[in-house]
């Protein structure tokens, strides 16, 4: 496959697959993510697959698909809301990290194009799998289940002693 499922990765990295159906009547779709888990998780490649059967734009679906994977790469490795005796404390841009440019990682999506069957729109279909994918690839590579997110260094060191 284009992801290279299954090749040997060096210490430390890891891959994972996530796989759902949006809202349970919309479009398939498969995410494997390879993560570096050195310091911090680093997302370096998503490899998608999406059925969204009759494919009308295949620009805007490969649009929608992508933009949703690195959405769900910010929430799932830095997106975090912080509290202190009750209030929001990140209330601006310097207080809540979200995924830089040079953190995006390198992403392919490929469409199963499906003629045959009705247009089921791309909508939100890569969220929940990307975010799957990642957590297993982490867990892939550290050997340590973490369970919650966002998947930082805090919450990866309170797993690993869970």
């Amino acid at each position: 496959g284009i992801s290279g499922w299954g090749e040997q990765l060096p210490d430390g990295h890891g891959k994972g697959i996530g796989f759902a159906r949006y809202k349970n009547k919309g479009a398939w779709c498969a995410v494997v993510a390879q993560v570096e888990a050195e310091s911090r998780v680093k997302v370096a490649n998503l490899w998608i697959a999406v059925d969204v059967g009759l494919v009308i734009n295949p620009d805007g679906v490969i649009n929608q698909i992508e933009g949703g994977a690195l959405q769900s790469t910010s929430w799932t490795t830095k997106e975090q809301v912080r509290f202190s005796k009750g209030r929001v404390i990140s209330n601006n841009w310097e207080d809540y990290s979200i995924l830089k440019f040079s953190e995006v990682p390198l992403v392919q999506t490929e469409i199963i194009s499906r003629p045959s069957l009705p247009t089921l729109g791309a909508g939100e279909a890569s969220i929940g799998p990307t975010g799957a994918a990642i957590a297993n690839a982490l867990a892939s590579a550290i050997g340590v289940r973490v369970r919650n997110m966002p998947l930082t260094p805090e919450n990866i060191i309170a797993g690993m002693d869970a």
